[in-house]
């Protein structure tokens, strides 16, 4: 028999400012203890919501009651969702999900222009204040206390630089983890959110607090495991094939190598708290590749002589099971055992995308892929925008039709066989932009009803708008995906000639608009697929030129003539790259290398294998400055959980502030002059 969720609606009158909306839940029995329901974004009429992309435990066959605000209309109700209409412009709102005893409340946050309103000032065991940064004619904000509306503050008549909110004492019995958050207007202004995490019903302002539980003081190290260290020589094995260049063929890269570098404290070091790993899985063990092969391996400017071996890990064979080259279960099982014992999260790298064409999975199933062709006649390759959800990456790895439940469910489970078998702390997400909301959404709702109680991160990739990026991140789907955005206009501003960082901060407070001030979207330095930017910066490579060809064409450095004044001022930029991704809002990210300031062009150029030893006096420098950025970051609450405040923007220079509990962290970048970070009054890092 077919069960149906049933949605019964009902009406939400305002709650004076005096009262308790209702009885807060102990943490032990709300689904989401770690980390609380994400809000709908409210985008104006016909605003859609699906209750899973919220309540992913939900099954088919639970009583749902909705309880939504009067300046709501809900229509469309269903089995899936409903649809919200309105005006709220000078409200607080929120959805209300009764279900088997417990209730939610889900926040609605309006897609607005961010507007920083309120900081953190204090707090005692009973009360945190809130400080109110500008002088609003009407203020109302409300406060949530894990997935319950605690109280709501409405409407001061006239400026109150202050607002008191009460710790209830069913908050401060609580143990474990929680959070309070605040969502706030100011006439008819949609102002920042404050996120306040709690130990055991006492506000958290020691890091020392913190475990690498907490998302938002995560300092992720993207690596690939082929290019990282080689641990255990009895697992290389190179192609050596005249149609493969070293280049493109396995450096002996391995599991054993990440663990040894563990142990050796190289990440502890360095101040990371999760690895991030390329794909493990098997992959073909004879050459691929779309570009022609010429004997006598010469370079010509114009074309690239060679097939490629996997050594990325991006074309799997197998979806569950490991590359022998890099690993066996056992050294898997050990490597991650290692990095919790210090303390550091791991997450896998997965691809769903697409399998490669001689996967046994396709060749039993050879219906699972899209067409390679459109119904124009063109061939559906590359499409990334036009086809994207359909478009083949090469002609060797089919794109999988993850639409087709027959196809999805089996991926989802796929996927889960990694969290089933091994330890992982969560997924990098490969192409999401091109995978369908069923995957993500079958995917969340299977992992939250099989490991409701396993902290589980994940993170995707995604190229596009902010709207695109956000339609993924919801709690039954993605925690975060990296901020492209954020990346390309950084190194615009900071390689490009008259550029302004008037565009950094705009880029910034978008961000903050489309995610929320408190989000964990990943700040990047670079990534495996793009240019190194020191290269940029220094002129080795142009802005306009096919930065894969020129990998393939020259020797690329720094520089390209080693002038020294250019070579500078590279590393200068880099390093404020490094500032603005440790010091914003977000999850810092770094891409193996970018720590010295590896040079490269783009992929295979920029998949060097890693220097631990060698390094020159400007790498050196560099790597020391880059660890004391994310010593700062991971020492410091108020970069962690603070508000985003600019307080300077010139085409030249963007001053920022980041508070929390009166703690204030000054942040200047600085394009011509010096660039600092000054604690409570105390310059401690300048460049």
């Amino acid at each position: 028999m077919k069960h149906t969720l049933l949605i019964i609606i009902a009406a939400l009158g305002l709650i004076s400012c005096s009262t308790t909306a209702k009885q807060a839940a102990q943490p032990e029995a709300n689904a989401n203890t770690q980390n609380p329901i994400m809000p709908i974004t409210y985008v104006g009429e016909n605003t859609e919501v699906i209750l899973t992309d919220y309540l992913p435990a939900l099954e088919a066959e639970d009583q749902v009651v909705l309880s939504t605000e009067p300046s709501y209309q809900v229509t469309n109700a269903n089995a899936e969702g409903f649809t919200l209409n309105g005006d709220h412009t000078l409200s607080v709102l929120s959805v209300d999900v009764p279900n088997k005893g417990l209730h939610y409340d889900i926040p609605i946050v309006p897609q607005s222009k961010y507007e920083v309103g309120l900081t953190t000032k204090s707090f005692t065991d009973s009360t945190i204040t809130l400080g109110v940064l500008n002088e609003y004619e009407h203020l109302q904000f409300r406060v949530f206390w894990q997935d319950t509306r605690a109280k709501e503050y409405v409407e001061y008549g006239q400026y109150d630089p202050q607002a008191i909110i009460t710790i209830e004492p069913a908050w401060r019995e609580s143990k474990g983890r929680s959070f309070i958050r605040v969502y706030a207007y100011g006439d008819g202004k949609h102002l920042n959110d404050i996120l306040i995490p709690l130990q055991d019903g006492k506000v958290i302002n020691d890091v020392a607090q913190l475990t690498r539980f907490d998302d938002h003081a995560q300092v992720l190290y993207s690596l690939m495991i082929d290019r990282f260290h080689n641990g255990n020589k009895k697992n290389d094995w190179k192609m050596n094939s005249p149609e493969v260049l070293d280049i493109v063929d396995y450096q002996g890269g391995d599991i054993k190598g990440i663990q040894k570098k563990i142990e050796e404290g190289f990440f502890e070091e360095l101040g990371i708290t999760t690895i991030w790993i390329s794909p493990i899985t098997q992959n073909p063990w004879d050459a691929w590749g779309m570009y022609p092969f010429t004997n006598g391996n010469k370079y010509d400017s114009t074309k690239t002589y060679t097939k490629f071996s996997g050594y990325h890990g991006y074309w799997p064979i197998f979806a569950t099971e490991v590359e022998k080259r890099f690993t066996t279960e056992q050294e898997l099982h050990d490597m991650l055992a290692t990095a919790h014992a210090h303390g550091m999260n791991v997450i896998l790298d997965y691809v769903a995308n697409h399998m490669h064409i001689n996967s046994p999975t396709l060749q039993a199933h050879p219906d699972w892929h899209t067409d390679s062709i459109l119904p124009d006649g063109r061939r559906n390759f590359e499409l990334w925008d036009e086809a994207r959800l359909t478009t083949w990456f090469d002609v060797h790895i089919p794109t999988l039709d993850l639409e087709r439940p027959e196809v999805c469910s089996p991926m989802t489970d796929s996927a889960l066989v990694w969290l089933e078998k091994f330890a992982f702390d969560g997924f990098r997400h490969d192409a999401c932009k091109h995978i369908p909301l069923n995957y993500w959404r079958e995917l969340g709702k299977k992992m939250k009803q099989r490991y409701p109680d396993r902290h589980i991160w994940m993170i995707g990739e995604t190229y596009g708008d902010p709207a695109l990026i956000g339609s993924y991140v919801k709690t039954g789907m993605l925690n975060a995906q990296f901020d492209f955005n954020i990346y390309h206009t950084a190194i615009d501003v900071l390689g490009k000639p008259e550029q302004s960082l008037k565009r950094m901060n705009n880029t910034i407070l978008e961000s903050l608009s489309a995610y929320g001030a408190h989000h964990t979207m990943g700040n990047i330095s670079g990534n495996h697929d793009k240019c190194r930017f020191i290269s940029l910066a220094g002129q080795a490579v142009s802005w306009n030129e096919n930065d894969k060809a020129a990998g393939w064409t020259r020797e690329i450095g720094v520089t390209a003539d080693g002038n020294k004044e250019l070579e500078a001022h590279a590393y200068r930029m880099a390093m404020l790259l490094e500032v603005i991704n440790f010091t914003i809002p977000g999850v810092p990210c770094v891409y193996q290398g970018d720590e010295y300031g590896e040079a490269g062009a783009n992929d295979p150029d920029n998949r060097h294998m890693m220097k631990f030893d060698g390094l020159n006096k400007e790498q050196q420098e560099f790597r020391t400055k880059v660890q004391e950025l994310a010593q700062l970051r991971r020492n410091n609450m108020a970069l962690i959980y603070g508000e985003y405040i600019p307080m300077q923007v010139t085409d030249t220079k963007l001053r920022f502030q980041r508070v929390y509990m009166g703690e204030v962290v000054d942040v200047v970048i600085d394009l011509n002059g010096e660039s600092s970070i000054t604690i409570n009054g105390d310059k401690v890092w300048t460049i």
